[in-house]
């Protein structure tokens, strides 16, 4: 078995001249003593494209057949395996960071050819989004309406008060506490992916004991009414608690800020970021308290059933993986644990590993679809177009991948990319070149400078300007 590889056991029985029975049994204790491994390690005899169709079809999924069973020495296999994989690496040719970056574009629907629609293209973005944090009125302001073609908030709230996604501030400490603004970092994700991320950031009991130590009178009497009610709506905790609607108000919005509060609906989120903005607004939905461990006990995540969830979820946000992509994960497990997984599943074969993007430190795991796009972007030439995301977006990516410097997430910050590369950012109302303001045509400057003010400009890249 050291010599020959995979192979049968009618093979190796005619090759050692003794019956297929004995050679069974052989490889039987073999195998309890974890020498030999069975399986279908070589496809000689493939079935018909109709057959084969078929099968898919129906969903087959039988065992193989005797006469498919092979059998191979554990060591023998494991060097084949890994030299399979290092052939696989080296089919890879990585592309630049700015042909990533047109990728990533794509991949995310920001691009105006691949953007989505409806209320299935809304879900396929946040599954893509997942437990992703950034500003909160960012979300409707400018990343949903990247990516979704006459996005409407209607479209949302369908989806919360339906019980598909959900929303909360995941990365919060009595450290850092602060007032609920439309700057304050929430999440949203699918519900059936809330455990997972709640037993990632859970803290122990004395940390959710600190977490409440800072909350107002008002603030505790809200939360021990909802662990007592359960999900309520305001005129409910009114009487409950005996406070006036606009003190539960200020109670909910403290709640949100310590992530210990949230609503069914959107809604809730939305009208608490347009009080803080001076626009009247009701606050509308019901309300819940968010436990830190409560998932957990729920539905039992382990970490390590939460960390693969992650590690998944990572690869359908972008595609490729590596480590200094994940600058802006504000909640992403440590990379030496979601490279365990990314080796387990490289190893089964559901993803690739290499080298795909060029000037990136590290290893790179990759879907095989993200493989082959990124192949077609390589192979296609850039089209000169310009992309404006706003600084909030996940995209921005200025400075992680691309060379230059970083810009801050803000939500009204904006940034210009022209294929694949950042240009230019507008921060408040002032122009920040991201390159050599000499190396851009006139006309290029015009487009970026007009693009990101929301108006006609004439060729500025540095210096103040005004916006629409």
């Amino acid at each position: 078995m050291t010599l020959v590889g995979p192979t049968t056991a009618r093979a190796l029985a005619d090759a050692l001249s003794i019956g297929e029975g004995d050679a069974d049994a052989a490889l039987s204790v073999l195998e309890s003593e974890g020498v030999v491994l069975r399986g279908v390690f070589e496809r000689r005899n493939a079935k018909p494209a109709k057959a084969a169709k078929q099968d898919s079809l129906a969903g087959s999924r039988s065992q193989p057949s005797s006469g498919d069973l092979q059998w191979c020495d554990r060591r023998l296999l494991s060097r084949i395996h890994r030299y399979t994989l290092n052939r696989l690496r080296a089919e890879i040719e990585p592309v630049s960071p700015a042909d990533f970056m047109r990728f990533l574009f794509s991949w995310q629907h920001v691009d105006r050819a691949s953007r989505l629609t409806g209320i299935d293209g809304l879900r396929a973005v946040i599954e893509a989004l997942d437990g992703f944090e950034l500003a909160a009125d960012a979300w409707e302001r400018a990343v949903l309406t990247a990516r979704v073609e006459g996005y409407e908030p209607a479209m949302l709230d369908t989806l919360c008060l339906t019980g598909e996604v959900g929303w909360a501030r995941l990365s919060t400490s009595s450290r850092d506490r602060t007032q609920l603004v439309g700057a304050t970092p929430v999440a949203l994700f699918l519900r059936e992916h809330a455990g997972a991320w709640r037993a990632l950031g859970a803290s122990s009991d004395a940390d959710a004991a600190e977490a409440e130590a800072g909350l107002e009178d008002a603030s505790r009497r809200v939360i021990d009414a909802l662990r007592t009610r359960g999900a309520s709506f305001i005129p409910d905790l009114a009487a409950a608690c005996g406070l006036d609607e606009a003190r539960i108000r200020a109670a909910l919005v403290d709640l949100v800020a310590a992530g210990l509060a949230a609503s069914d609906g959107f809604g809730g989120l939305r009208s608490i970021v347009r009080a803080s903005s001076g626009r009247r607004a009701d606050v509308t939905g019901r309300w819940s308290v968010l436990e830190p461990d409560a998932p957990r006990r729920v539905v039992d995540v382990t970490r390590d059933a939460a960390v693969e969830a992650q590690a998944r979820t990572l690869l359908r946000r972008y595609g490729v993986v590596f480590r200094r992509l994940l600058a802006r994960e504000a909640n992403a497990a440590p990379w030496r644990e979601l490279t365990r997984v990314y080796r387990r599943l490289e190893a089964r074969g559901d993803i690739r590993g290499g080298r795909f993007v060029a000037g990136m430190s590290g290893e790179q795991f990759a879907l095989s679809d993200a493989v082959d796009r990124l192949r077609e972007v390589r192979r296609t030439a850039p089209d000169g177009g310009c992309v404006v995301i706003s600084a909030a977006d996940p995209l921005n990516l200025a400075g992680v991948v691309t060379a230059g410097d970083r810009v801050r997430a803000v939500a009204g910050s904006r940034v210009a990319y022209r294929d694949g590369v950042p240009l230019a950012a507008l921060e408040g109302d002032y122009v920040r070149p991201l390159m050599p303001v000499s190396d851009l045509a006139p006309a290029i400057a015009v487009e970026i400078a007009t693009r990101l003010a929301g108006r006609a400009m004439p060729a500025v890249l540095s210096g103040f300007v005004g916006r629409s």
